[in-house]
C-alpha cells in the first residue's frame, strides 16, 4: 500500500482498545480489527440473512454476505486512490451490517415496531453491541474487542448523531436517539456530534455504490424488470443505452452484467474525483482535522448525487414496492412480531438466552435480550423457531 495520507487514520495513533493487547509484530491494529470481524460468528451468519430478495432460491441473489463483500471491495478501491487506511475502511465496510436482523430491511422495521415502547432498534447500534458484548469468543472479555477508530466508523458512517448543541442529527431528528447508545462500551467517548472518519465515510458511500448496482441485477434476475426498463432512468439509462447500442447481440445477462460493472466504476471514480476536491477545499490536513471538519467530505458530485437519488426512486417503485417483492415482506414482518411477541410473553428461547431472559429485572431489560436474540438470527433459524412455537412455516411464495 501506498504511504497514507496526511487526513488518513494512522494505526500507530489509534485510541486503542478497551481492553489492552499487546503489538502484533505481523499486522497493524486496523488489520487486527478486520480479521476480528472476518473470523465472528456474526459475520458468518451474514451468509443467511436477506439482502433484498426472500428465499429465491437457486438464482444466486445477493444475501447480507454477499453484499459485504462488495461493499468491502468498493470501500478499498476509493480508499486506495484518496490515499486513506484501507485496512480501516475494510474493517468498517466488513462491519456495517451486523446488526442486520433476518429478513432484509423488514425484519429491522418489524423489530423496531416491536421494540418502540422499549427503546426501539436501530441496527447500527445493535452492530456495536454485537462486537463489543454479545459475541463471545475471548477468555477475557465479552465482544471482540475493536479499535475505537472502528467502533466510532461503525456507528458514525452514516454522519453524526447528535449537533453539537446536543440536538438529534439526521434521521434521528424524528425519533430521537436509539436507546443503548450511551451505553457502548469503548476505550474513549465516541463523540456522537462529530463526524467519523475518512475511511468511515467511504465505507458508507461504498455501501450506496454496491446496492444500487446489485439490486438492478437481481430484479432483473427476479423477472421484476427488464433492462430496457433502466433506459431512461437516472444514473443508470445513459450507460444501458451505451450497452444495448455496442452489443446490440449480446445476450441479457452479460449485456446486465456490463451494464452493472460500469455503474460501479463511473460512481467510483466519481467519488474519487470530487471528494479529492472536497478535501482540498476543506483544508483538512489531519484525521481530527476530518472530524472536526463539520461535513461530509467523501461524497459523489451534485449531479451524480441528483441521478443517484433519481434511480432509487425508481427502484423503490419498480423493485422494492412490487407485489412481488411486498409479499414476503409482509410475511417476513408478521415472522419477527410474533417471535418477539412470544418470546416477551415468556415463549421459551433456547440456552443462554432463555436463561437471560428469565434474569431480567424487568419488561425494557426482558425486551433488550429478545431483541439481540432475534437480530442475530438467520433467515431459516428465524423460520425454524417459528415452525417450533407456532407448528407453522411461512414459504414466502
Amino acid at each position: 500500500m501506498n504511504e497514507t495520507a496526511p487526513y488518513a487514520s494512522k494505526p500507530e495513533d489509534s485510541l486503542g482498545r478497551l481492553y489492552g493487547t499487546g503489538p502484533s509484530p505481523t499486522r497493524s491494529e486496523f488489520q487486527r480489527d478486520r480479521d476480528r470481524i472476518i473470523h465472528s460468528t456474526a459475520f458468518r451468519r451474514l451468509q443467511h440473512k436477506t439482502q433484498v430478495f426472500l428465499h429465491h432460491e437457486g438464482r444466486h441473489f445477493r444475501n447480507r454476505l454477499t453484499h459485504t463483500l462488495e461493499v468491502s471491495q468498493i470501500a478499498r478501491s476509493i480508499a486506495r486512490a484518496l490515499r486513506l487506511n484501507e485496512d480501516l475502511a475494510e474493517a468498517v465496510a466488513l462491519s456495517h451490517d451486523l446488526g442486520h436482523t433476518p429478513f432484509g430491511h423488514a425484519g429491522e422495521r418489524a423489530l423496531h415496531r416491536a421494540m418502540a415502547p422499549y427503546g426501539g432498534f436501530d441496527h447500527n447500534v445493535q452492530a456495536l453491541r454485537v462486537v463489543t458484548q454479545l459475541e463471545n469468543r475471548y477468555a477475557e472479555h465479552d465482544g471482540i474487542n475493536l479499535t475505537w477508530e472502528t467502533l466510532e466508523g461503525i456507528l458514525k458512517h452514516n454522519g453524526p448523531l447528535i449537533h453539537s448543541d446536543g440536538r438529534p442529527y439526521g434521521r434521528y431528528e424524528e425519533e430521537g436517539l436509539p436507546t443503548g447508545v450511551a451505553d457502548i462500551p469503548a476505550v474513549a467517548d465516541l463523540r456522537l456530534s462529530s463526524h467519523a472518519s475518512l475511511e468511515a465515510q467511504v465505507a458508507a458511500i461504498a455501501d450506496d455504490i454496491a446496492y444500487n448496482a446489485h439490486d438492478i441485477d437481481d430484479a432483473l434476475r427476479a423477472g421484476l424488470v427488464q433492462l430496457v426498463d433502466f433506459e431512461d432512468a437516472p444514473m443508470a439509462g445513459p450507460i444501458v443505452r451505451e450497452v444495448e447500442e455496442r452489443y446490440p447481440d449480446v445476450d441479457t445477462k452479460r449485456q446486465t452484467h456490463e451494464v452493472q460493472r460500469r455503474m460501479i466504476t463511473r460512481a467510483i471514480e466519481d467519488v474519487i474525483a470530487f471528494s479529492a476536491d472536497n478535501i482540498e477545499a476543506a483544508g483538512v490536513s489531519s484525521a481530527e482535522d476530518v472530524r472536526m471538519a463539520g461535513k461530509t467530505l467523501i461524497s459523489f458530485s451534485l449531479p451524480t448525487a441528483e441521478a443517484e437519488k433519481g434511480l432509487k426512486g425508481v427502484l423503490y417503485k419498480r423493485v422494492y414496492r412490487d407485489e412481488a417483492v411486498m409479499r414476503p415482506v409482509r410475511e417476513s414482518e408478521a415472522v419477527v412480531e410474533r417471535l418477539f411477541a412470544t418470546y416477551m410473553e415468556g415463549g421459551d428461547m433456547p440456552g443462554r438466552w432463555g436463561e437471560a431472559a428469565s434474569a431480567a429485572s424487568d419488561d425494557n431489560a426482558r425486551a433488550r435480550i429478545v431483541a439481540d436474540f432475534i437480530a442475530g438470527m438467520t433467515d431459516p433459524y428465524a423460520l425454524d423457531e417459528h415452525q417450533r412455537l407456532f407448528d407453522a412455516r411461512p414459504e414466502f411464495r
